[in-house]
């Protein structure tokens, strides 16, 4: 029988993914927080601001950002916690906490759309094509921050697949930040490795059925690579949801199952949702 963390965390860390920033997460703090939870969604190096703001003026130094960059300033925000948190992250974000997962710095963790680690991969056409625009080698150490209009039909077929152009570009407006190019390179280099045989805190992992830059059938490698017979692996798949169902239309059923996961395997956190009321 799979065992059942004992823990009384109240903390959730809130972890962006690339082409975004901690902005992504104010309506999901907003909820998490009517719960009774303490959240806290810190941005990456060269990530804070608004999200026009950073397209119109990337910031000095971005194409600079690795992925150890996001490591190293979440170990160090998460080390001066007074509790280890709970990780809810999304995309490369979810990499980076099963990475601090890896590390115990979580009691649990919440992995949405997100990516593998290092040889996890499929060779489905549009993954290739979602990926390769952004990691591209001919592209040296630079932003990944083209002209608006083609930004906009890359972020509509990667990101927002299943709503409409003029959806997609409401969204784009609101969340989308220039990336550096060599923190998603990171995700076939050695410091996306993780031992998915260890024992770990339980992970939730959720994706969209129509997701192109992550698959679910990626996802779902991911999944099964997490073989420790006494830790909880569950997941959840939505159909007609995309990469960006943390964000898109519908957000809000997301994170209530999220809740509810919550309050079934960290029993003694026992939180009552506040949504709706």
């Amino acid at each position: 029988m799979k065992n059942i963390a004992q823990t009384q965390s109240k903390t959730v860390v809130f972890i962006h993914g690339l082409f975004m920033n901690n902005h992504t997460w104010d309506g999901w703090k907003v909820l998490f927080e009517q719960s009774g939870y303490t959240c806290y969604a810190p941005a990456h190096p060269k990530h804070a601001g608004q999200p026009a703001a950073l397209r119109a003026n990337p910031p000095k130094g971005l194409a600079d950002i690795q992925f150890q960059d996001w490591l190293s300033q979440l170990e160090a925000f998460i080390d001066s916690l007074p509790e280890k948190p709970i990780l809810v992250g999304h995309s490369f974000g979810g990499l980076t906490a099963q990475k601090l997962v890896a590390s115990g710095r979580a009691e649990a963790a919440i992995l949405i759309s997100s990516a593998p680690p290092k040889g996890i991969s499929t060779f489905k056409w549009d993954f290739i094509r979602a990926n390769l625009k952004v990691i591209n080698p001919f592209k040296g150490k630079s932003i990944f921050n083209p002209q608006e209009a083609e930004y906009k039909r890359w972020f509509h077929f990667a990101i927002t697949n299943t709503l409409s152009k003029g959806e997609s570009d409401a969204l784009f407006d609101q969340f989308a930040v220039p990336e550096s190019r060599e923190t998603p390179r990171a995700a076939t280099q050695d410091i996306a490795s993780i031992d998915t045989a260890t024992p770990h805190v339980p992970l939730l992992f959720v994706g969209g059925l129509e997701d192109v830059i992550v698959p679910n059938v990626l996802l779902q490698k991911t999944v099964d690579a997490y073989t420790d017979p006494n830790s909880i692996v569950d997941s959840t798949f939505y159909a007609g949801k995309d990469h960006f169902i943390c964000g898109a239309p519908g957000w809000q059923e997301v994170a209530e199952n999220c809740l509810n996961w919550l309050s079934k395997v960290l029993p003694e956190a026992k939180f009552e949702t506040q949504i709706g009321q």
